[in-house]
């Protein structure tokens, strides 16, 4: 080999490693960038599934029997329909 095909090939050799050397190092940037967000992302999913949680309680509490009922009676003025005023049907 003369000289200067092997300072042609240095050179080459030498960017190959820069150039992996650059993917590398954006490769792990862009591995940091996401790690970050999957971790926000998770945090808030976290949070959501806590309010989540306190709305169905809040939904339960809302709609219970026992509320449902004194509503009725106190607001619309309901009440429950006697003996007399209950008609079974049978087949």
């Amino acid at each position: 080999m003369t000289r200067g095909v092997e300072l042609l090939l240095c050179a080459l050799l030498l960017a190959a490693v820069m150039a992996s050397a650059l993917g590398v190092a954006w490769s792990k940037h862009q591995h940091r960038s996401l790690f970050m967000e999957l971790q926000g992302l998770s945090a808030e999913a976290d949070h959501l599934n806590v309010e989540w949680g306190m709305l169905q309680l809040e939904q339960g509490t809302w709609a219970g029997h026992g509320r449902v009922e004194r509503v009725g009676q106190e607001r619309l003025d309901m009440v429950m329909p006697g003996r007399e005023d209950t008609i079974i049907i049978r087949p």
